[in-house]
């Protein structure tokens, strides 16, 4: 039998890993700019982790969370999304007990996993990059998470970008507008898509997130939600689009989106982009004042975001944004026969020590060869080595696109390789 990867993933290879890397990087260096932190959590939880915040009639806990009882018959998932393991951390380590740190911002970036049907920028071990922000109930928060998101799209060259925006109000609000939606899907049960016959039982808020044609019909005349928030929701939503309206950052109120999770309260938001003629998401959060209480932590009002890396990366390349790569290498050394074996590796060695980056032939091919591998590593210099080198102490050292070339001794190489270099190159 012949071995492959597991259906709905995927292995990242050197030329595709460093674009990871740079959109990674990027990440990291806007949420610095916000006072975010990173935190890593691990890969599987225990299922009531997932299952109990996110929703025990979700999708995700009833369709796709990879659950399985280890040796110690524990009840174990792979993490299927990321806030609820932040929660579950932030709560455990009591990071919400130095008021001086407050609001507490923390980021992520890792794998993910859901069983789900794979497709285009969807597997089912996924990479997320995500935020948190705990301890501010001010709608500044919402707007400045919304903000950053917006600015590490613009950082990456993202073009035609959609900000949509929406409320579910507090707890009251939401229990309002669940039964008025009750009351109008009603009726219309029949014309239901089988899961969404489902969820107007279990969660029928849900309905109104279907991608069933039927569903999409049927929900055209919905009542909306923002017709029952309370005065508390419509002035926390007042406040939103007001203060986005001050940053420059347009957006549409979308009242059919009402996210795939339970735990949501309040702003809600995607960003979606167009991709070959079709919408994609291409990050999605909101605020969850009530889940850090829900994992037996003190009220604490939260707001977040999470994004898929892998979708990122596609709607990059539909975009046909070239992201500023250079996978160069400083230096390849030619090696030509045995006895410069263990002076190449000190040279090498030596190179790399004083901080760039090097190459040399350990195949004893012939020059041609190595010089083909100089090019395809794109060496920006080139240093051949053999045996009437070792005995003269000296080496030359060419330019590998100008062809201009030096002569330098071993000493120099081994002191003073960046003088060596910028003469050069």
């Amino acid at each position: 039998m012949k071995l492959q990867k597991p259906k709905g993933t995927q292995d990242i290879l050197p030329g595709q890993s460093e674009k990871w890397q740079y959109v990674e990087n990027v990440a990291r260096e806007t949420f610095k700019k916000y006072n975010y932190g990173e935190i890593r959590t691990p890969l599987f939880e225990h299922y009531e982790v997932i299952s109990r915040s996110v929703g025990d009639t979700t999708d995700i806990v009833t369709k796709e969370m990879y659950d399985f009882y280890d040796k110690g018959d524990r009840h174990i998932t792979l993490r299927p999304e990321g806030t609820a393991p932040v929660v579950r951390s932030y709560v455990e380590n009591k990071l919400f007990a130095p008021e001086v740190q407050k609001p507490v911002k923390m980021y992520y970036i890792g794998s993910m996993f859901r069983y789900e049907r794979p497709q285009a920028g969807r597997l089912r071990e996924f990479h997320q990059v995500g935020v948190e922000c705990f301890g501010s109930s001010n709608p500044a928060t919402d707007v400045e998470t919304i903000a950053m998101a917006y600015q590490l799209f613009t950082e990456l060259g993202i073009k035609d970008v959609t900000l949509h925006l929406n409320s579910l109000g507090n707890t009251e609000s939401r229990l309002a507008y669940r039964q008025a939606l009750i009351n109008y899907l009603t009726p219309l049960r029949d014309s239901l898509s089988k899961d969404s016959q489902r969820r107007l039982d279990e969660n029928p808020l849900r309905v109104l997130d279907s991608k069933e044609k039927e569903d999409k019909v049927a929900v055209e005349n919905a009542p909306s939600i923002l017709d029952y928030l309370d005065e508390d929701s419509q002035t926390h939503f007042d406040a939103v689009r007001s203060m986005l309206e001050v940053l420059n950052i347009p957006y549409v109120i979308d009242t059919n989106m009402v996210r795939g999770l339970d735990y949501y309260n309040h702003t809600i938001f995607e960003f979606i982009t167009k991709v070959d003629k079709s919408e994609l998401t291409i990050c999605a959060g909101g605020r969850y004042d009530g889940l850090v209480e829900y994992f037996d932590g003190p009220t604490t009002p939260g707001f977040g975001f999470g994004l898929g890396l892998e979708r990122l990366l596609l709607i990059l390349e539909k975009q046909g944004i070239e992201l500023p790569l250079e996978p160069s290498l400083d230096v390849y050394l030619a090696v030509l026969g045995d006895k410069a074996n263990s002076k190449a590796l000190e040279l090498v060695q030596a190179i790399r020590h004083q901080g760039f980056s090097a190459e040399r032939d350990y195949l004893e091919r012939k020059i041609k060869a190595q010089f083909k591998s100089a090019d395809y590593f794109k060496a920006k210099m080139i240093i051949t080595l053999g045996e009437s080198e070792i005995e003269a102490g000296q080496v030359t050292l060419k330019n590998n696109k100008t062809r201009q070339e030096i002569t330098v001794g071993f000493e120099e190489i081994n002191s003073n390789f960046a003088e060596i270099f910028k003469t050069l190159v």
